[in-house]
């Protein structure tokens, strides 16, 4: 997200998409798996998932198992300085396929009284960027600036793997309500204690534009010199399917000015609107 909407949008590079393993390459196969692959072997249920990554695990098969997904997204952001408090919003209708690999949202950024149509595609890599009468921009996926402006939900599970294989214990996991929760959270930290950790870092890069905006207001304060409030990302799967039913990312930090803190706040939220079977096209007039 950023101020003018999102000072640092919630995303992950396109191309960590849910992609199947190739069968190029394949070794021979053995007398043994013959076996199992007979018809008696296909109709053993496989094991149920018990760690987090074995519910990544299914979550990857399921989402993988269908050509696209639509999903509902919205944004807030509050800045409070000297009693004085900035806040925007946004809600976004996004599509995502998987073969091939693309993105496009439409949506409305919500801020100053103002209401602003933004429209993002993201094909082979690269990005396209719409901000309401403006011409369109185009870059990397990978580039720092379009990085904040991509909303890709079906990236969660490959951030959750990293955070995992990162940190083990970190990743809560609990079976409740009828949903499957995976969770990370930090309590209020100085950023320097924390800043390594993959969540965290995530936090830092979609913050980093709105502290370059306050350095530029005269606000004097540095990362190492930031607090991180509060931070909690959610993965939610339904229980039967795997499938990814929302993904939730909120953060905090506390920016120290003049003898007392500036307090910023993100909380965007993803929510799995079902299967899209349409194919995802760039407009005439992105390119030019």
């Amino acid at each position: 997200m950023r101020v003018s909407y999102r000072c640092a949008a919630l995303s992950v590079p396109l191309s960590l998409s849910l992609i199947g393993c190739s069968a190029e390459g394949e070794p021979a196969v053995s007398v043994e798996s013959a076996v199992s692959a007979s018809p008696e072997a296909e109709k053993t249920e496989p094991a149920k998932p018990v760690t987090a990554e074995d519910f990544l695990d299914r979550a990857q098969e399921a989402m993988a198992a269908e050509g696209g997904w639509t999903f509902a997204v919205k944004g807030s952001e509050k800045l409070v300085l000297q009693g004085q408090t900035s806040t925007a919003s946004y809600e976004a209708a996004l599509r995502r396929t998987q073969d091939p690999a693309a993105l496009h949202s439409s949506g409305t950024v919500v801020g100053k009284g103002k209401r602003k149509p933004e429209e993002i595609f993201v094909i082979d890599g690269t990005a396209y960027v719409k901000e309401g009468g403006d011409a369109w921009k185009h870059g990397p996926v990978s580039d720092p600036d379009m990085k904040n402006k991509v909303e890709d939900p079906m990236a969660a599970i490959v951030e959750f793997r990293k955070y995992v294989r990162e940190s083990g214990d970190g990743v809560t996991l609990t079976k409740a309500g009828g949903r499957i929760r995976l969770q990370v959270r930090s309590g209020p930290r100085k950023l320097p204690e924390v800043r390594d950790r993959a969540f965290v870092e995530k936090a830092v890069r979609e913050f980093s534009p709105t502290l370059k905006q306050l350095q530029k207001a005269g606000v004097s304060a540095t990362e190492d010199q930031l607090t991180l409030s509060q931070l909690e990302e959610t993965l939610i799967l339904d229980p039967e399917t795997y499938r990814v039913e929302s993904h939730r990312f909120r953060f905090g930090f506390l920016i120290p000015y003049g003898g007392q803190d500036i307090t910023f706040g993100q909380d965007v939220n993803e929510e799995n609107r079902g299967v899209f079977e349409g194919d995802i096209e760039l407009p005439a007039d992105a390119n030019a």
